[in-house]
């Protein structure tokens, strides 16, 4: 797996937009977002850094032939996203209440504010499964 591929995927397991990562590092969020590209490298001392804010080695970030095998966790978010169709049941269900009168009192509105961030958790576990399922594919096209 090349550096770029390892990049995106570290910093979005650790939850991480290019910006706070490139806050972290000190470094513009341009140059995380080449990084991850494939179109520039960081310095040595930048591997480290990142060595040791992603926990992981520097041969790991550095050589090639290190592969990801994350079914596990992939099997882990996969269940998220299970446990998460409750939830969207649950959504349905009140959208149907809040919808029958045809008016939204504040009530109403506090209940659609905890739906739409209960939505964003969902989304964030589909964007985590898209990403990991891109990792393995792309695992498995370089073998």
């Amino acid at each position: 797996m090349m550096f770029s591929d390892k990049m995106v995927y570290l910093r979005r397991k650790s939850g991480c937009s290019q910006e706070t990562l490139a806050e972290v590092l000190n470094v513009s969020r341009q140059t995380v977002s080449k990084w991850e590209l494939g179109t520039s490298l960081p310095t040595t001392d930048m591997i480290v850094a990142l060595s040791d804010f992603f926990h992981v080695s520097t041969d790991f970030l550095l050589r090639d032939d290190f592969q990801i095998d994350d079914t596990e966790g992939l099997a882990q978010v996969v269940i998220k996203f299970l446990n998460s169709a409750q939830d969207m049941e649950h959504i349905s269900k009140e959208l149907v209440l809040i919808a029958k009168d045809g008016q939204i009192d504040e009530n109403e509105k506090k209940r659609l504010s905890g739906i739409t961030e209960t939505i964003d958790e969902i989304q964030a576990v589909i964007n985590e499964i898209q990403t990991l399922l891109k990792l393995t594919q792309a695992c498995a096209e370089e073998q």
